[in-house]
């Protein structure tokens, strides 16, 4: 397990003087931290064509980009290049354990776990992101320099690579094993590999509007939703009929708005929106269904794991109903069992001391077996 080591600040600190406000480095966050994966282990993930990958590399004065699956890197040479791979956590148990160290934020904002190896002289270029990420240095080193919040020009360095004009450093620092830089959205930053090294970075965003009002609009399509016109029995004769006067336009507002103060509806699609799976997991849905009886056994003895990538949500003010969210659905469950419940959905991992009271309960049995079938949560070996 990882544990964030702060002499700087507490987390509450952390949230009020730096959270979206100004970069900070994070000396040692991390004690005696070592990579939870290997390079080698990392270019075999990036072998696979489920997996999202990307080799960035420059020479000449130029920068490339290449898509993964990829088959070899001896082309590459011993400098200049790295490699980049979205959502380890769908498909690295031990690099996930990562991301157990920043649940004081909540999980909802969560993106995912990136993981990157770079030769010396490897980057990825100067860039700005839209998203906050907290940058974990694993093996090796790497120099990072990041500039202030303001208007940074962009520009397509590659057509799969969009970077940043030069920018004056606020931060110039080498970052060694256990070092963490947080970087809120809108501050550009270069990171330089100094020999061999490794980075996980573990980011946090949220939604557009118009993201947000799109998945809205799918979700009430799909649920048949939000087909109700606009009634005026009362209307009054007009003079313009080219124009739209105030009582029409509050009528056609009106008509958007009665959908979101719906909580109802707008609840449902907000847990199923916000569990919907970020990048494709390793899902394996379980074939062979457990008995009551091997659930109950299994459950005295070992841990409950969540599968990597997989979202589970609830809200504070229904999940006493039985209701949560996983995976883009709504999911309902007798209400007696809600503490275990809130427990699945708050930690990737349960052993089996905080499960030892739900072993025999009928409701979490049940709740459990399909869960497993679904492939969504498995039994620690």
């Amino acid at each position: 397990m990882f544990q964030l080591n702060l002499t700087q600040f507490t987390q509450e600190e952390f949230l009020r003087d730096y959270w979206q406000k100004k970069p900070v480095v994070i000396k040692q966050g991390f004690l005696n931290f070592e990579d939870p994966i290997s390079p080698d282990e990392l270019a075999g993930i990036a072998c696979e064509e489920q997996v999202q990958s990307r080799l960035i590399h420059h020479a000449d004065g130029k920068w490339q980009a290449e898509f993964g699956p990829f088959e070899s890197y001896d082309h590459l040479g011993e400098e200049n290049w790295s490699l980049v791979i979205q959502a380890l956590d769908n498909w690295s148990e031990d690099a996930a354990k990562i991301i157990e160290a920043f649940r004081f934020i909540p999980h909802w904002r969560l993106d995912d776990l990136m993981a990157s190896f770079a030769t010396p002289n490897g980057s990825v270029g100067p860039h700005m992101d839209k998203y906050d990420t907290f940058i974990c240095q694993g093996s090796g080193n790497r120099r990072w320099r990041v500039g202030d919040n303001g208007e940074h020009k962009e520009f397509s360095a590659h057509t799969a690579l969009l970077h940043v004009e030069s920018f004056d450093a606020i931060i110039d620092e080498e970052l060694e094993a256990g070092d963490i830089l947080y970087i809120p959205p809108g501050f550009p930053h270069e990171g330089k590999s100094l020999n061999n090294s490794m980075s996980f970075s573990v980011g946090f965003r949220t939604n557009s509007t118009v993201s947000l009002l799109s998945a809205f609009a799918d979700h009430l399509i799909d649920n048949d939703q939000g087909n109700e016109l606009i009634v005026d029995p009362n209307r009054e004769a007009t003079q313009h009929s080219g124009a739209i006067d105030s009582k029409d336009y509050l009528l056609i507002k009106n008509q958007l708005q009665q959908l979101l103060d719906n909580d109802d509806a707008f609840r449902s699609f907000t847990g199923c929106y916000m569990t919907q799976a970020k990048h494709e997991m390793d899902l394996v849905p379980n074939e062979e269904p457990f008995a009551d009886e091997d659930v109950t056994e299994i459950l005295s003895q070992t841990s409950l794991l969540r599968l990597g990538g997989l979202r589970a949500f609830y809200f504070t003010d229904t999940v006493e109903q039985g209701i949560c969210y996983i995976n883009g659905s709504q999911v309902d469950f007798d209400s007696s069992i809600t503490p275990v419940i809130k427990l699945l959905c708050d930690n990737v991992c349960v052993d089996s001391e905080a499960l030892e009271p739900w072993k025999e309960n009928p409701a979490f049995i049940s709740f459990v077996k399909a869960q497993l079938d679904l492939g969504y949560w498995y039994f620690a070996e």
